[in-house]
């Protein structure tokens, strides 16, 4: 019997039908497997974790025990260099900034409960709880990060932020947070709560050079004893560790205040202080001990500058600055630093000290044009170090704001010149709600932009920010760097520097730099660049420049402000042997008996080099304390400060920008229209004397029933005979002088009035004799018409004709122009008016008014040619 192979079935069974072939079976999922890996993969983690975590703490541990004595250590300190002119020129030193001997520690069984829980109520909530590491303050905070979309809360703890104070750099890199929570954790291990608080407490900075509390409470409020500080101190000393510049009550009292109140209210919140408490302590105000006050250093402003810079732009705190052993080159420039400094200490610039012995304050800031770097600055006469700068210090800006907000977005649009007519009437703005005046009481009329911002008239700015809208000064602003209240500052006192929160002398200076630089705008800096003490760089300025106006805009504004330095002008005393350009600027007083003096008082300009800003007046103004010298006092600061810093320095000249055109200058106004009614011709005669070769005259009538005055006839000759006037009737002229070759209008005349006898009678009733009947009566006045005429400055005249008019600059009206003939008798369908040429030649030169009254004061006694 043969045994069944391998191939062969040993059962029976049945022949599958061919063709129908199974595929291979599918493997059924297999939940053990699935469970078996995961608690594998879920040990593994752990013991992965554990290792990292292990390895964490070990490290932290080895760091803290190799490092320890850095807790009492003091480091390097850091130079700063002016990077002198020259390609061979070495870095010159001018500060060294370190820890000082101003470090006290204090137990901390001698500071108070409520001290120790504004720290912790601000720094550190849960700090009784964590073991140096808060996971829960670190997911709350990622978990806000993401909801904002930015990093909007820390989550470091008191023992991570002296871990990092004593032992590591503000790097910001994953390793370097590692590094900290694990010292964080071995720190916890060592110490006890106290001690860690302790350490904290005694190391931190506080800034004006005062590390440590007990430091702090004797620079801000001059107590040794912590027992001794209320409530509002002891939280205003907390406040200070997020960022000791910004939040000194010294430098910044406002801020430091705001920040007060958010420390009294996590004490509030926390438990630790009753809401009463809390208001009573946040409306303290801050006033400085006697002992608060510092020792003055050379460059003292510069540097506190370049130490905000850093922290503000490189995010390197001042704590840092202070202990690394940086390197730090900047943009100073050393002969103008010393020169404005000597400056600054000499009395003899400024105006005599206060009845109680205060004195006026002052401060400037000079911008390098091409670069925008800082070549020197001053926050006050005898400022003190980590002291309040005035250089940041938002004041009223007065006139020294027209061409920011007025002038240069005129000439930004294209529409106007600096020889573009403005209207300097007395007029009331915004349906009569704004009434401005002139600093004199008087007004001028039509003038051309030039004359407006030479003389600082008031009321031409503001017609001309009218005309333009609000929005375009605004806007203006802006990109020169100056951000107004999108609300409150939508009005037209902006036009003459009224401003909601005013601006300061740095982006005074920073702004007026882009009409230096053909339009091109630098962000003002003072840093180059930071190495460490080895070389290696750190941080670096990275060039930002912007064309933020047009070249064409920045040149013509340059030749208004030139005009401001120049005779007649009011910044002469700015004015030295280069070419200058600035704008002077004052705010009055609105204290009763007092109004003829001012409240601030500026000089901005600049020379091709160099621009500077210049403040003065007293920090809070009272009956008291107010400026009485005028803005001529901080010209002659500018021209004392520039002229010696840029002796040597090659003298240039402003330049044209290429393919703009030279603004064309516009007619001479007449100022002496006559108005003569001759009866023999039945016709009016107007005569002026005339003001200049090819020039010819617009000349405008208005009837007693018309709303406008309209274009009569446009005449080269300055006699004109108006035959078709109607008897009984009183008409109007004024004449617009243009140039014949570019149609550049210039500003009106005077208003003459004539009055036409009805019939052939005169207006007593008597017969007229053969003689003409004269009755001159030029409008008192301004030379503006009263009717107001419509017409936009810095173009073409837009006149209103009668229908049919077609008449055409410098051309001459065809017969249909005429206005409506006269119902006399010999004068119906009288011929159009017609220019007569002058008997005798004009001297070009009208006389002033002979009582010597300007024309502002409505008061014009005109010549007869």
């Amino acid at each position: 019997m043969e045994r069944p192979t391998n191939k062969q079935s040993t059962t029976n069974t049945k022949t599958k039908p061919q063709g129908k072939k199974k595929g291979p079976k599918k493997k059924k999922f297999n939940f053990r497997k699935l469970i078996l890996g995961t608690i594998i993969a879920t040990i593994l983690a752990i013991i992965c974790a554990m290792a990292i975590y292990i390895v964490v703490i070990m490290n932290g541990f080895k760091i803290l025990e190799t490092n320890i004595d850095k807790i009492e250590t003091t480091t390097e300190s850091t130079l700063i260099y002016a990077q002198e002119e020259g390609k061979d020129a070495q870095p010159k030193e001018i500060a060294k900034i370190y820890k000082g001997e101003n470090r006290e520690s204090v137990n901390i069984k001698d500071v108070p409960e409520r001290l120790k829980q504004a720290f912790i109520a601000t720094e550190d909530r849960r700090f009784e709880q964590h073991s140096g590491v808060d996971f829960w303050a670190i997911g709350r905070a990622l978990v806000k990060d993401v909801i904002h979309m930015s990093a909007v809360e820390g989550g470091s703890t008191i023992t991570q932020q002296l871990a990092k104070n004593v032992f590591l750099s503000s790097e910001k890199t994953a390793f370097r947070k590692g590094t900290e929570m694990s010292i964080a954790f071995a720190l916890d291990e060592k110490y006890t709560k106290d001690e860690i608080l302790e350490r904290y407490l005694n190391r931190i900075f506080f800034g004006s050079n005062a590390y440590g509390i007990k430091a702090a409470a004797k620079v801000y409020f001059g107590k040794s004893n912590l027992n001794d500080l209320e409530i509002w101190e002891m939280a205003t000393l907390a406040a200070l560790p997020k960022a000791p510049s910004k939040y000194s009550p010294l430098a910044n009292p406002d801020l430091s205040k705001e920040r007060r109140g958010v420390v009294l209210k996590l004490m509030a919140d926390q438990g630790y202080i009753t809401e009463a408490e809390r208001a009573k302590a946040a409306a303290v105000d801050y006033t400085p001990p006697a002992a608060a006050a510092t020792s003055t250093k050379d460059y003292a402003s510069y540097v506190d500058y370049v130490m905000n810079e850093a922290e503000d732009m490189y995010d390197i705190d001042e704590d840092e600055l202070l202990t690394k052993g940086y390197r730090i080159y900047t943009t100073m420039n050393t002969k103008a630093q010393q020169i404005m400094e000597t400056t600054y200490a000499n009395p003899s610039f400024f105006q005599k000290d206060a009845t109680d012995g205060q004195k006026i304050q002052s401060a400037m800031v000079i911008v390098d044009n091409k670069t925008g770097g800082l070549m020197a600055m001053i926050g006050g006469r005898d400022y003190k170090s980590r002291g309040f700068s005035r250089i940041y210090s938002k004041r009223q800006p007065g006139s020294s704001f027209k061409p920011i907000a007025a002038y240069g977005p005129a000439l930004e649009s294209g529409d106007y010149t600096p020889y573009s007519i403005l209207d300097d009437s007395q007029t009331s703005f915004g349906n009569g709600t704004y009434s401005p005046r002139n600093y004199d009481r008087v007004t001028h009329g039509q003038v051309t932009m030039l004359e407006a911002v030479k003389k600082s008239y008031n009321l031409a700015p503001v017609w001309l920010l009218d005309k333009m809208g609000v929005g375009a000064g605004i806007n203006f602003a802006k990109n020169l760097g100056i951000q107004l209240n999108p609300t409150k500052d939508r009005n037209l006192a902006i036009a003459l520097g009224g401003l909601t929160d005013g601006v300061s002398p740095l982006q005074m200076a920073t702004a007026y730099s882009a009409f230096a630089n053909q339009g091109s705008l630098n962000k003002t800096h003072a840093i180059l660049r930071i190495t460490d003490a080895q070389g290696k760089e750190i941080a670096a300025y990275k060039a930002e420049k912007k064309q933020v106006i047009q070249p064409k805009t920045a040149y013509y504004m340059t030749l208004l402000l030139q005009g401001v330095v120049e005779t007649g002008g009011t910044g002469t005393k700015a004015k030295f042997n280069r070419p200058v350009a600035g704008k002077t600027g004052s705010t009055g007083l609105d204290i009763k008996g007092i109004e003829q003096y001012d409240r601030d008082v500026w000089f901005v300009g600049y020379t091709p080099e160099w621009t500077a800003a210049v403040w003065e007046g007293f920090d809070k103004v009272d009956s008291k304390h107010y400026v009485t010298v005028g803005s001529g006092g901080t010209a002659a600061i500018f021209k004392e400060i520039m002229s010696k810093s840029l002796d040597g320095v090659p003298v240039t000249n402003f330049v044209k920008p290429a393919n703009v055109p030279t603004p064309t200058e516009t007619p001479t106004g007449v100022t002496d229209l006559a108005a003569v009614y001759e009866i023999d011709k039945k016709s009016v005669k107007l005569t002026w004397t005339p003001v200049g070769e090819k020039t010819s005259y617009n000349v405008y009538r208005k009837g007693s029933k018309e709303t406008d005055a309209k274009l009569l006839i446009q005449s080269p000759t300055p006699i004109v005979n108006d035959s078709s006037v109607f008897s009984g009737e009183t008409y109007q002229y004024y004449v617009v002088p243009f140039s014949a070759d570019t149609n550049v209008e210039g500003a009106r005349s005077n208003v003459a009035s004539v009055e036409v006898p009805k019939d052939d009678t005169l207006p007593d009733g008597t017969k007229p004799s053969t003689s003409p009947g004269v009755s001159p009566t030029p409008s008192p006045g301004n030379g503006m018409d009263p009717t107001n005429p419509t017409q936009s400055p810095g173009t073409k005249p837009t006149p209103t004709p009668t229908p049919g008019n077609t008449v055409k600059p410098g051309g001459s009206p065809s017969p249909s122009t005429s206005p409506s003939p006269s119902s006399s008798p010999n004068a119906s369908n009288g011929p159009s008016p017609t220019p007569t040429p002058p008997t005798k030649p004009g001297n070009g030169t009208p006389d002033k008014p002979k009582d010597g009254k300007p024309d502002g004061e409505q008061v014009i006694v005109p010549k007869t040619p």
